[in-house]
Formats: structure tokens, sequence, C-alpha cells
């Protein structure tokens, strides 16, 4: 009887005003279930799930640093050599000899005058010019008078000096032959005439040569040959006569002599026949110093110089022909050739190891593009809290207070307002850059100063539903059971206000990115090795750039792009779930 009566309950149709029939939802679910209903809000969860995801889970899986750079080997043309078309006196010095650079002054003054002799530092110099632009230097010493009576020349020593009678001859055959230098056994003599027919005597010994010419030895075991005074003497006094060989110290030395300023020493005859010296008025040195350059090519060098060619081939040691460029400055040329060397692998492709490619520093732009979402969403996320936080107790104390405070705070908000935003950007951007601000820290002095410029909006908005809110009832309740001021504010009126704040902060998330990605556009925002998508886009703001790397800026646009949409799509949602006259 009991279990018939049991189903006769359970089937009776219940009433349409029974509590039964009603399920009750807390406001939480309901507004939940009403965002879920909304397609472009679960589209924008999805993309900004996969934004935060790529932006702080992708650059613990990439295996690369976002300040990394990549490197290549590849050929360049480099600074090679250096050549020079020499205009001034190169001087070689006897052993145990010194030539001051005062006494270099004085001579270069002598020989463009011609004298025969000069002083320097209370020693009197002797000039015996060779040949246009080689001359020897030596140092004189008075050995005695030579007077010319007619036919009659007589020559006496002075202080003690000693003066042999084939010296005599000889001195007296140069006053009658009209000459004021000779030489005998090797030394020097000069004439200096005087008063009266009369002439001053007195020997040098060479102690320096200077010649417009530089030789440079063929291999190290010719450079202290080359280096030697008397190898030097012998070897431009027989250039300069036109003579094809020289000996010294029983060895016989070739002469080629392609110019007046070109020419190459050799030693022995034939197949044996060995170049020692380069003699050139070009002098090529190598533009690093731990490079050695073959005599040949310096000879290719001087050839090419002296054909007024642009370029040539050089057969190195390996026996590989490189091709040398020239330029020309003045009397200054510089050799280029293609090196291998190692250079920053910029603009790359995308490849396997790089996905979409390197920046222009050679850096990885996926990583770049991670650790850049990083800064962007965080610098949003951390700017909209601020906005909020000063809004909302600005706004809150405002709306709840009203009268002269609130007349006081609004005043406050308004000369906030009246502040152009973006050239107090362009001002903090240039102070921070004058000042060298590291760049870690300039990123949170950007987050405080948008934070300090953008709360103005929120805190009208907190005012203007404070001001409605406050006169209701359960405000008066507040107010009767004795609840202090700023629990009033904070714990009953700001909680009512929260929906439409998390509405207008979702919506502000992306005009935030937006206004950090033009920042650093501009380049005022995030600074070099740290990357933020603005930055990334700011790496192609040249045409060449943009017509040629797509790589470069698209994927950092499409990225900024995506999740502003993604902000907005929620922040839609989340506006239409608060609003009660939705449908269910």
């Amino acid at each position: 009887m009991s279990e018939t009566t049991n189903n006769t309950n359970n089937n009776q149709n219940l009433a349409l005003d029974d509590g039964r029939r009603v399920k009750v939802l807390s406001p939480g679910m309901m507004v939940f279930k009403r965002f879920i209903r909304n397609r472009l809000a679960i589209a924008g969860i999805c993309i900004l799930a996969f934004m935060f995801a790529f932006s702080f889970l992708g650059g613990i899986i990439s295996p690369y640093r976002q300040d990394q750079v990549f490197y290549k080997y590849d050929y360049a043309n480099k600074e090679y050599a250096g050549a020079v078309v020499n205009t001034e006196f190169r001087y070689l010095t006897r052993d145990g000899k010194e030539l001051p650079a005062t006494t270099r002054a004085k001579f270069t003054l002598a020989a463009k005058n011609g004298d025969p002799s000069f002083e320097a530092g209370g020693t009197t110099y002797s000039v015996v010019k060779v040949d246009e632009g080689f001359f020897r230097i030596g140092t004189s010493q008075q050995l005695g008078n030579v007077t010319a009576l007619g036919k009659i020349v007589d020559v006496k020593p002075i202080g003690g000096a000693t003066i042999s009678d084939e010296l005599k001859k000889e001195a007296i055959a140069a006053v009658q032959g009209g000459k004021n230098t000779f030489e005998l056994d090797g030394v020097s003599y000069t004439l200096t005439a005087g008063k009266a027919k009369s002439y001053t005597l007195a020997g040098s010994e060479d102690i320096a040569l200077a010649s417009m010419l530089s030789f440079d030895a063929y291999s190290a075991e010719y450079a202290e040959l080359v280096n030697n005074f008397d190898f030097r003497l012998l070897s431009e006094t027989a250039m300069h006569a036109g003579e094809t060989s020289f000996e010294l110290d029983g060895v016989t030395y070739t002469l080629d002599i392609e110019s007046e300023t070109t020419a190459t020493i050799s030693v022995g005859e034939g197949d044996a026949k060995t170049p020692v010296a380069n003699v050139s008025n070009v002098i090529v040195n190598p533009v690093n110093n731990g490079v050695f350059l073959p005599m040949d090519y310096k000879a290719a060098v001087t050839d090419a110089i002296a054909a007024h060619e642009s370029s040539f081939e050089y057969v190195n040691a390996e026996g590989v022909t490189e091709k040398h460029t020239i330029q020309i400055s003045v009397n200054n040329y510089v050799i280029y050739t293609e090196q291998k060397t190692m250079l920053i692998d910029m603009y790359a492709a995308p490849s396997g190891a790089h996905w979409l490619g390197t920046d222009d520093h050679g850096m990885d732009v996926m990583t770049r593009l991670m650790y850049g979402g990083r800064i962007s969403l965080l610098m949003g996320f951390v700017v909209v809290f601020l906005e909020l936080l000063i809004g909302i107790v600005i706004g809150g104390v405002s709306g709840y207070f009203g009268g002269w405070v609130d007349t006081l705070l609004m005043r406050f908000v308004d000369l906030f307002n009246s502040i152009p935003y973006y050239p107090m950007m362009i001002i903090a951007g240039a102070l921070m850059d004058a000042f060298e601000v590291n760049p870690y820290t300039r990123i949170f002095m950007l987050m405080g100063i948008m934070g300090i410029m953008g709360w103005t909006g929120i805190a009208r908005t907190v005012r203007g539903q404070i001001l409605s809110l406050r006169e209701q009832d359960f405000m008066v309740a507040t107010e009767a059971t004795g609840i202090r001021i700023s629990r009033r504010i904070f714990r009953h009126l700001v909680p009512n206000v929260m929906p439409l704040l998390i509405v207008q902060a979702t919506m502000s998330l992306g005009g935030i990115i937006l206004t950090e990605a033009t920042l650093s556009f501009l380049g005022l925002g995030i600074k070099y090795p740290l990357a933020s998508w603005g930055t990334i886009i700011n790496s192609a703001s040249n045409i060449y750039v943009m017509s040629n790397f797509w790589f470069i800026w698209i994927p950092a646009g499409v990225l900024i792009v995506l999740t502003v949409l993604g902000f907005n799509f929620v922040g839609d949602g989340l506006r239409d779930a608060f609003d009660p006259k939705m449908k269910r």
C-alpha cells in the first residue's frame, strides 16, 4: 500500500510556483554560463592561452637565449694591406751611429737648397748627393786650409790634423777642376769656399743614407743583409748609376732594374739565381701586424700601382689564385681581398635551425618573439594593476565623500588628463637614454610611468558608479551598523563595481600592449638586448628590410594583432556576461 502511494506521489505534476521546480544558480555561475556560450569569448581565451604558453613556456623549451648571437663563416671583402708612394726620405744609419729628428729636419732643408754641409747640435754634417732622391750623410772634420794663387795651390793642415800627400794632390786637383767634393779611399771630402780664393778642407765619414726608395727582403734570412749599411750604399749607388751588378765582401749581386724606382737584387747566376731584395718607392705593409707579406706579393702590388690598375691577381703559397682590388686616396692605397672570416649571421632565412630566421643582430627571431611576449604581456598586466589600484582608491574616496573632496580629487584628475601622454613618454624615454638606465630597470620605470599616466579613466568610472550606489539601502544599513568608512568603500561599494572594472581592464590590456609596441617602435621603450614585440618590429623600420625579410616583422605583427583581438574578445564576452539583461 505504501509503495503504491509513493509511486503516485512521484507521478504527481508539480505546480508552476513550486520551489522544487526552481534550479537556483549562483551569480558567478550564471556569469560563467553566459560567458562560455559566447563563441568569440572562447576564441579569445584560446588565443590568450596560446600566447601565454608561447611566451612563458616557449622560452623554457627554446634551446637558445634571447641575446644569443649566431655566426657564420663566409667570404668578405676586407682590408688586407696598405700601400703608399713614398714622398719622404727614409733613413738608414751605420751601426753605432745616430741621426736625431732635428738633424734629419736640417738635412732635408740642406738637401732642398743644395748645401754641401749643415750644422746641427754642434756637429757639422756633410751632404753628398749621389742622385735625385739619394744622399749620403756624414760627419765633417776640418783638416786644413787650401789657398789658390793663380796656378799655385797650397794645402796647410789645421788643429793638429794630418794630411797625406795623396790627399793634398786630390784636394789641389779638385780646386783646379772647380769641384767642391771628392772621394779618396772611401772617405768623402768637401771644399768650402772662403774669401780670396781660399777653401776649408774637411773630411767626412758616412753615418747615414737618405733615400726615397724602400728595400724589402725576400725572406727572413736576407733581412740582416738588406739592412746592412754597405749593402744599401753599394746597391742603390749601382742602381742610380745604371749598373747591373755590384760586389760586397767577395759576393757579386746582380740588379734587374725595371724602372728608376723599381729593381730586384739577386745573388747567384742562372737557375741558382736567388732574389735577395726588392727595391721600390712604394711601401707595402699588412693591415694586421701578424700577417707576413711575401715579396712577390709586394712586387705584384707595386706593379699594379705603377700600371694604374684597380685590381690584380696573386697566386698564394697554396697555389690558390686570389683577386685583390685597389682603392686609391691621394698617395695612399688600400688593398682589399675576399677572406674567409666569421661574420654575424644577419637576416638568415628560415631554416631547421632557426624556424623564423635571424634578425639584424644575428639572433633567433622565434626565441626573441617568445621572450618579447613575456615583456609585452607582463607589462600589460602590471600597468593595468597599477591603474586599477590608483583609480579605485581615488574614485572610491571621491564618489563616497562627495562635496569638496569630490571636487578636489576630480580637479586632480583633470590635471592629469591635461598632460599630453606621448610627449611625456618621449621626454621620459630621452631622460632614460641620457642617464643610460639599465634595460631591466627601464622596464619597471616604463611600467610605473604608464600606470601613473593612465588611471584617470578608471577613477572616473569608479566615482560614477559609487555615486549611484552609496544612497541604496544596503549602504544605509552599513552606516546604521557603524561599519568604518574604509570598509564601507572597499568591502561593500567597490565589489559592486568590480564587474565593470574587470571588463574595462580586460579591454585596456590590448591598448597597453599596443602602446608599449608603439613606444618600442619609436625607440622609447624596451632597449637591447631585451626584446619586446615592438622592438622586434622596429628592426624592420626601413623599406629594404620590410620588402626582403618578411620573417623579421610579420610574425611580431601577427602576435600583437592576435593578442589584442584575444583581449578584446574576452572583454566583450565579460561585458555581455555581466549584463543581467542577457538571455540565459
